[in-house]
């Protein structure tokens, strides 16, 4: 029985998803683009298209966009198959209707704008609540030693707003997902002999997941420059998330460190900490400035405008993140250090409070798809 979660929403969600369907069933009948990504092969095993194979199959999908323009029966074809487009309208659809709690799916609406000014929300509350309540003197005097960062916002409130807005984001993205996984279940008959392969399929689902393997548009890279192909996207894509995982490594490091050594930060520039997150930091304002600068010149036409802007919103405030992380890291001995901590500490709990609630769930997500579709191609 598919989860209460697969309801659709509204009547702009189910129009959107019977003309997904449509396009997928021009395309199970043509397979000319089978061999650019696994969306084509995983909608022939899922002929029913129901809308928990569409959710499944949108999040399988990486938007190269290859298959745009390489289709026959492409706008302005009277056909008008758009795949890449239909497919992030519908991924779009999911993000919200996996939400959890339900009252928060709203936070889907708009074309990223509502995601915006709440992360400037937070920003602006978290530092105005450090300057207000940390005297003067202290805030704006140069600290140098182990616990100066906790001289101008304690630890006990680090540990705090991290834990609880972390917790409670990786909790709902759980939710999501375990909603995600149970809708999108494939009928038995296809899901039953794969259930003997997990370990592999799982490791082949990591593979394709840390590759990025399906943003290679069937091998010449995505089509991020209107018809011609590109490896831009992908390794910009990697450069944003291997840094994002370095720099959590960074605060693993820091924090065995300050728990089990009794070595408060801040450290010294060759300590693990901070090279972790200097070359982390770095990858992702790379990555950041690349995926924007790529969306500036991208055709508009496989685009949905309100995941688009949605996604240009949260590459910013993960740029945010990165660059006022490496400023704090520059001038952490000056006068600037305390707000710039108040800062860098609000971006950051405003990336942890919004995280079920933007695009940034969609990792979670393609994840469980990977693995879904893993699964199944083992079982045949």
């Amino acid at each position: 029985m598919n989860a209460p979660a697969a309801r659709v929403i509204d009547p702009a969600a189910a129009a959107d998803g019977a003309e997904t369907r449509r396009q997928l069933g021009i395309c199970n009948i043509c397979n000319y683009c089978n061999g650019l990504c696994a969306v084509f092969s995983a909608a022939e095993r899922r002929h029913r298209l129901t809308p928990g194979d569409l959710d499944h199959l949108a999040n399988l999908c990486h938007h190269c966009r290859s298959c745009l323009y390489d289709c026959q029966y492409a706008p302005p074809h009277a056909f008008a198959v758009n795949l890449p487009r239909a497919l992030a309208r519908q991924r779009w659809h999911s993000y919200a209707r996996y939400a959890w709690p339900r009252a928060l799916a709203g936070s889907f609406a708009g074309h990223g704008r509502r995601a915006g000014l709440l992360a400037v929300a937070v920003v602006l509350a978290f530092t105005l609540a450090v300057v207000l309540t940390v005297p003067a003197p202290t805030l704006f005097a140069a600290h140098a030693g182990p616990g100066a960062f906790y001289a101008v916002v304690p630890l006990s409130v680090m540990t705090a707003g991290a834990v609880l807005s972390l917790g409670f984001a990786l909790f709902a993205i759980a939710v999501g997902v375990r909603r995600f996984w149970r809708t999108t279940a494939p009928a038995p008959r296809i899901a039953g002999p794969g259930r003997g392969a997990g370990g592999g399929a799982l490791a082949r689902a990591a593979l394709d997941l840390l590759t990025l393997k399906h943003q290679s548009g069937g091998g010449p890279g995505c089509a991020d420059l209107d018809h011609r192909p590109s490896r831009r996207r992908r390794r910009f894509h990697h450069a944003l998330f291997y840094g994002f995982l370095l720099c959590l490594g960074a605060t693993t490091v820091a924090a065995l460190r300050h728990h089990m050594l009794g070595q408060p930060a801040p450290y010294p520039l060759l300590s693990a900490p901070v090279l972790l997150g200097t070359a982390g930091g770095i990858g992702m304002v790379v990555g950041c400035i690349g995926l924007l600068w790529l969306r500036r010149r991208e055709d508009p036409a496989p685009t949905h405008p309100p995941s688009r802007g949605a996604d240009v919103a949260l590459t910013w405030l993960l740029l945010a993140v990165a660059a006022t992380g490496l400023a704090l890291l520059a001038l952490r001995g000056t006068s600037a250090m305390g707000l710039l901590l108040a800062v860098h500490l609000g971006t950051v709990l405003a990336l942890f409070v919004l995280l079920p609630y933007t695009k940034m769930v969609h990792g979670a997500y393609r994840a469980a798809a990977l693995l879904r579709d893993a699964v199944e191609r083992a079982g045949r």
